[in-house]
């Protein structure tokens, strides 16, 4: 049985500009189980990025913040804790490897002290063991010659190298859970596969779990146990990767899968396009906000959003149409 590590419910996280507020984050709700992988997929600007933040509190202040839902962790609620409180978590139970480690990376350090600073705020040990550890950590990801590389640069690393490093902090402390912002989005295609088996492999050494955020479906097939689609800043479906792929609900959905090469396939239709723009997150319309691009919606899809609730066992969606989508779908 799944024993749940972190448990997000309804969380809302919004940005209020002189524009109008922005719905970032707008009713998200999922749990991750441990020794999992939950990857997190939608176009940009649906709120994936904003969702990890929040996990963290690391919401840009002052114009955003958490304006309601929980995130269960350890039995805490830890959407409700200060700055001071939320950092005996940060970093230690929950880490996070963003998308650019250029820019995460101080520049003026070394890797070494980077990596050694955050042992010793969280571990309490003294420099020379934190540094025995920061070694043998650059020497798990897989970097050469580890001691010596301790007194490297960022800038002395390559794109695929610095990633490593970001990787290596973020497991300083044997977190709990790995939150993955597009990991590799910077990397050619051969150091992306080596980062993500990277920390596949170390979930599997650790017990940990990952939360992977991107827009590349076949790293989700390959890596994922469990995914949710966002759009617009809420979730339309979440389901085990076999479903999602296999039995999408949510019209949305099955645009992103449409939009994909996949070898599996018997159909020798060309790969569809979904017609239309994302929505402005500034004053929603009351009803779906896929409905300017939905070819299934119906009149009271306009009116109304839909409930995201389970509508087979472990398969949620938010769709009035699900029933009259699948039906449609299989006699096509």
């Amino acid at each position: 049985m799944n024993e749940k590590l972190l448990e997000v419910r309804d969380l809302k996280t919004h940005f209020f500009t002189p524009d109008g507020v922005v719905k970032a984050v707008d009713g998200v709700s999922f749990i991750l189980n441990k020794k999992e992988v939950l990857g997190i997929v939608g176009e940009t600007g649906s709120g994936k990025s904003v969702t990890a933040l929040s996990i963290l509190n690391l919401i840009p202040q002052p114009f955003g913040r958490i304006v309601g839902g929980r995130i269960m962790f350890d039995g805490v609620d830890i959407a409700g804790l200060g700055q001071k409180q939320i950092q005996k978590y940060r970093g230690n139970r929950i880490s996070m490897v963003f998308q650019d480690p250029a820019a995460s990376l101080n520049p003026v350090y070394t890797v070494g002290n980077q990596i050694m600073e955050s042992i010793m705020i969280h571990q309490k040990i003294d420099k020379r063991s934190a540094r025995k550890k920061a070694m043998r950590l650059l020497d798990m990801v897989g970097i050469p010659e580890p001691q010596r590389r301790l007194n490297s640069y960022p800038h002395q690393f390559s794109g695929g190298m610095r990633q490593r490093v970001m990787i290596a902090m973020a497991l300083a402390n044997s977190p709990s859970i790995l939150i993955a912002d597009e990991p590799t989005t910077a990397l050619d295609v051969t150091i992306q596969a080596q980062i993500l088996e990277l920390m596949v492999d170390v979930m599997n050494k650790t017990g940990s779990s990952i939360i992977l955020i991107t827009h590349d479906l076949g790293v989700v097939a390959k890596y994922a146990d469990k995914v949710m689609v966002m759009y617009g800043g809420k979730p339309v479906e979440f389901s085990d990767i076999d479903k999602i792929f296999y039995e999408p609900l949510h019209p949305y959905t099955n645009g992103l899968m449409g939009s994909i090469a996949r070898l599996d396939s018997k159909k020798k239709d060309r790969l569809t396009t979904i017609d239309g723009s994302p929505p402005s997150l500034i004053d929603l319309p009351p009803g779906c906000i896929f409905y300017p691009r939905c070819k299934y919606r119906m009149e009271g899809c306009a009116r109304s959003y839909p409930r995201f609730k389970e509508v087979k066992p472990g398969h949620h969606v938010a769709c009035h149409r699900h029933a009259e989508f699948l039906k449609e779908e299989a006699d096509g």
